[in-house]
């Protein structure tokens, strides 16, 4: 009996370690099944699709759009995977399953391809963790020397960057760690190179080197302010002082659960301690203060820093001393500034009229600008008309007005125009739809704008333009935004990405892109066409001012777009429109032949009033002239699509000639 005992034992033993041994061995040989989602337009990979199987695992391609699939008894077999990811799809089966049956092998791989439904690329995520883990477990090349975890950095909150002496400077609001729930509430920072100066395509992905704490392991505060709280930055710009040096600045707010701000301020880079150091904290009370993600640009013989938040309606002198002093700032604004008074220092009865009755809108020391909620009140009040409104975004599908939340500017090169790309509030979630727009000015007029991206049930607030990265003379254009389940009502958050920072490209080039923009009366009344588009360069003047807005005609588009037919003048014979100008035509614009069943096109009408005066007539009938197809309302005018005004002969308006130029040189 003994010795059975013992030889139980000693066979017992002898298949623990062939066991254990065969275990280790298939774990080392492990080659998983690779799965690539790539785009069907451009064929690159896709990040952030999901892949489920019928047991209800699920699986996200990392950043180049691969996911490493080993299950043990999986493999070997036919799997099912559902597909599924914001703005992208896979035409579904025959019962209604969107996905795939793939043949799972060790060591195998398989393509997907998926069909993008919306306008934006998703190209990679920016920071976190595992950016690039399923490419690394294939044993695929990766673009970046810190594919899995960077700085010990798992997710950080919206970016805020500039360039500064040959580097992006790049900053992060909260950020989260490995080790603790807890992680750096007073701003990490990294750097990159540009492309042209041996860093990555921004196509492809960005090489940060974070500043890092006295260990080397975690991401380092670069901006602990005095006070109690964490500390948030924006408004980062890099601006000269007095002596001509050029000193990187930004503004800082500190915080109190849940989210009080109770003190603002100014920092300045210390380039030797790696850190932001106090400059100035503001007074409180103020109408506003410096935020958002700055433009420089020339207006008149002065620089001025715009503070775009997305749109640019507020300023200061571009100098260091101007943006540390409350009293140089200024906002377009119709409201005159009032001590003591309501909505931020102004009353609801401080509305700027001409003698006439006619709203004046002025850049303004000590008055607020008029952001949306404020301007509801003006016009609940009865102070303000809806077609007064500075700003009147509204999707040109279908007419709806947009409630914008974050977003900034650039100038762009390809359109010679101020484009913004900004979240809208609301929609198919809260913060998770993007929206691209175009205009003269950084403050307007900013009229119609296009969905290029969309995150159902999730946000991606925030978004930052990176207008260094352009390529193609700005025909392509790249952005980021924060992607959190936060303010979504999800409870669901998705593996690796959520809490981080996603990077987009969006062609311009793509007609479903092109958005109607503003042509104006001229002042000619001798010689069509009687209508023209501004072209803007990056020296602005005073002019387009909202006296200019009211004088906006129509919107309509200044680039062929498939469906819309070319608006044509002739010296003989008057407008026309055809698929095709001819080289004796002077284009005009592109409008719409019929108005297609979309809501709040208003007719566009040729009118002689004699035999040497043709001229064009926006709304009316076509009893006293010839119509010629459709085009967008101005929201400024008396008949604009926000007052309720319907335009009719008696309101129609007539448009004459003005020297084709932009306006503002």
């Amino acid at each position: 009996m003994r010795g059975y005992a013992v030889g139980r034992l000693c066979v017992t033993l002898a298949i623990l370690f062939t066991g254990y041994h065969t275990l280790f061995g298939q774990e080392a040989a492990v080659r998983p099944f690779v799965i690539r989602v790539v785009d069907q337009q451009t064929g690159r990979g896709v990040p952030l699709v999901e892949l489920r199987t019928t047991a209800a695992a699920r699986y996200i391609t990392d950043s180049q759009g691969v996911v490493a699939f080993w299950e043990p008894g999986w493999m070997s077999r036919r799997v099912f995977f559902y597909v599924e990811s914001d703005g992208y799809q896979i035409p579904p089966d025959g019962f209604g399953f969107a996905g795939r049956a793939l043949d799972v092998t060790p060591g195998g791989s398989a393509t997907l391809e998926v069909q993008r439904t919306q306008f934006a690329q998703r190209l990679y995520r920016v920071t976190g963790a595992g950016i690039y883990r399923d490419s690394v477990m294939a044993g695929l090349e990766v673009p970046v020397r810190h594919p899995l975890l960077n700085a010990g950095v798992v997710g950080s909150d919206s970016v805020v960057n500039v360039m500064y002496r040959g580097r992006l400077f790049w900053f992060w609001g909260d950020t989260n760690r490995t080790e603790y729930p807890l992680g750096n509430f007073h701003v990490p920072g990294a750097v990159s190179r540009l492309p042209q100066d041996g860093g990555l395509d921004p196509r492809v992905g960005v090489e940060l080197e974070y500043f890092r704490d006295a260990e080397g392991h975690f991401a380092k505060e670069t901006a602990k302010m005095p006070g109690e709280g964490p500390t948030w930055i924006d408004a980062l710009v890099v601006l000269p002082d007095r002596q001509h040096n050029q000193i990187l600045l930004a503004a800082y707010v500190k915080v109190k659960p849940p989210m009080d701000v109770y003190r603002h301020g100014l920092c300045r880079w210390d380039e030797q301690a790696e850190q932001f150091v106090p400059l100035v904290v503001f007074a409180e009370g103020a109408p506003f203060y410096p935020t958002g993600h700055p433009v420089v640009a020339q207006c008149g013989s002065q620089p001025y820093v715009y503070f775009t938040d997305p749109l640019g309606v507020t300023r200061c002198p571009a100098q260091v001393e101007a943006m540390a002093d409350l009293e140089s700032y200024e906002a377009y604004t119709c409201l005159i500034a009032k001590k003591n008074g309501e909505a931020g220092g102004a009353s609801l009865s401080d509305v700027d009229r001409g003698p006439d009755g006619t709203v004046r809108y002025r850049w303004r020391r000590g008055a607020p600008p008029l952001r949306s909620e404020l301007a509801d009140r003006l016009v609940k009040a009865g102070k303000l008309h809806e077609n007064e409104r500075l700003l009147a975004l509204r999707d040109w599908h279908t007419m709806r007005p947009i409630a914008i939340h974050r977003g900034g500017l650039a100038w762009n090169e390809y359109r010679r125009r101020w484009i913004s790309v900004f979240t809208r509030f609301g929609g198919s979630s809260l913060l998770g739809e993007v929206w691209y727009s175009e205009a003269d000015a950084p403050w307007g007029p900013w009229c119609y704008a296009v969905k290029v991206a969309e995150h159902k049930r999730y946000s991606f607030y925030n978004p930052k333009l990176h207008p260094y990265f352009d390529q193609d003379n700005g025909r392509r254009i790249f952005f980021e935004g924060t992607y959190s389940h936060t303010f979504s009502g999800n409870p669901d958050a998705k593996p690796w990405y959520d809490y981080n920072q996603l990077m987009y490209c969006l062609e311009l080039d793509d007609p479903r892109v092109a958005v109607p923009v503003a042509y104006y009366r001229s002042d000619d009344p001798q010689r069509p066409p009687s209508v023209w588009a501004a072209r803007n360069g990056r020296q602005l003047a005073e002019a387009p001012m909202f006296e200019d807005f009211q004088r906006i005609v129509f919107f309509a588009w200044d680039r062929p777009v498939p469906g819309a037919v070319a608006l044509t003048w002739h010296e003989t014979r008057g407008y026309g429109v055809t698929d095709k100008p001819g080289s004796d035509e002077q284009l005009v614009a592109y409008i719409l032949p019929e108005a297609q069943d979309r809501p709040g096109l208003v007719p566009l009408y040729e009118v002689t009033t004699d035999p040497m005066s043709k001229r064009l007539r926006v709304g009316g009938d076509e009893k006293d002239g010839t119509l010629l197809g459709w085009v967008w309302p101005s929201p400024y005018g008396a008949g604009s699509p926000a007052s309720g005004v319907g335009l009719d002969s008696g309101q129609a308006t007539e448009v004459q000639r003005r020297p084709s130029h932009g306006g503002n040189r």
